[in-house]
């Protein structure tokens, strides 16, 4: 049964039975053996405190400043911060392979740089650009393929790679595949065994009932788990959106690391983790400091984020990711100070017990008119950018990616779907509430976006109506992102920009 199927499969089962996900007896026998632990990671892995994430390969500039940043990681991302345009992925691919053979001037060779974690896209998203055998080859496999051929043998002879983020696992039979994917791969290109690594993002539900499972396929090759708050959040909704008893109250007041089914996931991804030798690593910082350090605002933007973080190096995080390249050294100073060593391994969390109540429970609250609005906007701005060619946008103080398009609109379908009300008026989310708020937020994106020309300004309606009828679906959509890579609308907007690519490099 292909990755799909399965997906499919599992989904259709949740739905028909109304069961709920819970520790496999059948894998059982994994989680009971104590003796098993992953192949410890190379040296340049062992520190992992602070990488830079969202980092779409193909924006050139930024993957320079990252460069030369004293961060330890930098994640290259071909999935949630990236707009996969052929022309991106292309010029993403080109970059990794200039920073790998050192052909950009004033960047240190491989060694000194910041470590190149490549994330390739997940396996809801495909290539349409390569045909094998009259069938388009899934994203991943033609983002992995083109990397490790390019670039493996360089990593690996540099002691620098080759490591890789893997997106959107759902099951242990997924990091099985990427387990045969590696063998296959280190034996094509006459690689030790074993010298793949990878980092697993645990964003969705179903995963985290296989943790074990997932790093035990993985043993020869991981590079531990990775929290991501918002894809996980948002698969609650994919999973179990139909059902009342799951409706997720609004994310900018009442979801967060504290609530418990968040801080049971980390605990337990850390738990996982260390007792199998392990690294356990959060999520990203998304805010963006002011840039005039003694202002109030940019005091009271470090506050929030080192509160935050700070809790998760307290639950025994080995790291985690910030966007804005500012918050490197803050986030590197909170680790020394609170850690004092390169990772927390030695913490095995045996104070831990978590259960599939824990994992399961939704957090209390409600809905507002402000996280309706919000959830609108990030929506239609993140589908704006994307035909705009753009992965991630900045919106209110913060970067926005993929993952919280996901949320938002995930949210704003769920609500619609229950009819859920407004707990500062009453109001019940209503599909004409949505479209009336979708207007009244208009103005505000237009000058986000400084929509100044006719055809900006149709791009952004374009956006607001492909995002009602994303929200207004009787049935969800699973992936935002495989929607919008299947929709006209978009293929179209890739063509455009290939065209302009192609009359500018004549010039």
């Amino acid at each position: 049964m292909s990755v799909l199927q399965l997906r499919v499969s599992r989904k259709a089962h949740l739905d028909a039975s109304g069961d709920l996900p819970a520790f496999s007896r059948a894998t059982s026998h994994i989680r009971d053996d104590p003796s098993w632990r992953v192949l410890p990671v190379p040296p340049r892995l062992q520190r992992r405190h602070v990488d830079v994430g969202d980092m779409a390969p193909c924006d050139t500039e930024r993957l320079l400043h990252a460069l030369r940043s004293p961060a330890q990681g930098l994640q290259i991302d071909f999935d949630d911060g990236n707009c996969p345009t052929f022309y991106n992925q292309i010029k993403g691919i080109s970059n990794v392979c200039k920073v790998v053979h050192n052909q950009f001037p004033d960047i240190p060779a491989l060694p000194q740089v910041p470590v190149l974690m490549l994330r390739p896209r997940a396996w809801n998203m495909v290539e349409h650009n390569m045909l094998v055998n009259g069938r388009e080859v899934p994203g991943p496999l033609f983002d992995f393929g083109l990397l490790m051929f390019h670039c493996g043998k360089a990593l690996y002879n540099s002691e620098s790679g080759p490591f890789f983020y893997l997106s959107k696992v759902e099951s242990f039979m997924e990091a099985r595949l990427w387990n045969n994917i590696f063998l296959w791969a280190q034996h094509q290109l006459q690689l030790p065994r074993g010298s793949i690594k990878a980092t697993v993002l645990i964003e969705n539900v179903l995963a985290t009932f296989e943790m074990e499972e997932i790093l035990y396929e993985l043993r020869e090759h991981s590079a531990g788990l990775n929290c991501g708050i918002w894809d996980y959040s948002a698969s609650f909704v994919n999973k179990f959106g139909h059902r009342g008893d799951f409706l997720l109250p609004d994310r900018s007041k009442y979801v967060n690391m504290e609530k418990r089914f968040l801080r049971s996931y980390m605990d337990l991804l850390v738990q996982t983790c260390h007792r199998r030798g392990a690294l356990a690593t959060g999520g990203m910082a998304a805010p963006l400091l002011p840039p005039a350090r003694d202002s109030p605002a940019h005091r009271t933007v470090l506050a929030n984020v080192t509160r935050l973080k700070l809790l998760e190096i307290q639950a025994g995080v080995d790291g985690f990711m910030v966007y804005d390249l500012q918050l490197i050294e803050p986030m590197q100073k909170l680790f020394q100070q609170h850690t004092g060593g390169e990772n927390q391994l030695h913490r095995v969390r045996e104070d831990v017990t978590v259960t599939p109540e824990d994992l399961l429970c939704m957090p209390a609250g409600g809905v507002t008119l402000h996280g309706l609005q919000y959830n609108i906007g990030v929506g239609i701005l993140f589908i704006h950018a994307w035909l705009s060619g753009k992965g991630h946008f900045f919106y209110r103080g913060q970067v926005e990616d993929s993952a919280t398009a996901e949320i938002s609109r995930s949210q704003v379908w769920q609500w619609i779907l229950h009819q859920a009300r407004l707990e500062d008026s009453q109001r019940v989310v209503s599909r004409s509430l949505v479209v009336q708020l979708t207007q009244e937020v208009m103005k505000e994106l237009t000058e986000v976006t400084a929509c100044q020309t006719v055809r900006a300004a149709e791009r952004l309606q374009t956006a607001a109506e492909m995002f009602l009828e994303v929200v207004l679906k009787r049935d969800f959509p699973e992936f935002l992102t495989s929607y919008l890579n299947l929709d006209h609308t978009f293929l179209s907007s890739q063509r455009e920009e290939e065209a302009s690519v192609a009359l500018l490099s004549k010039l």
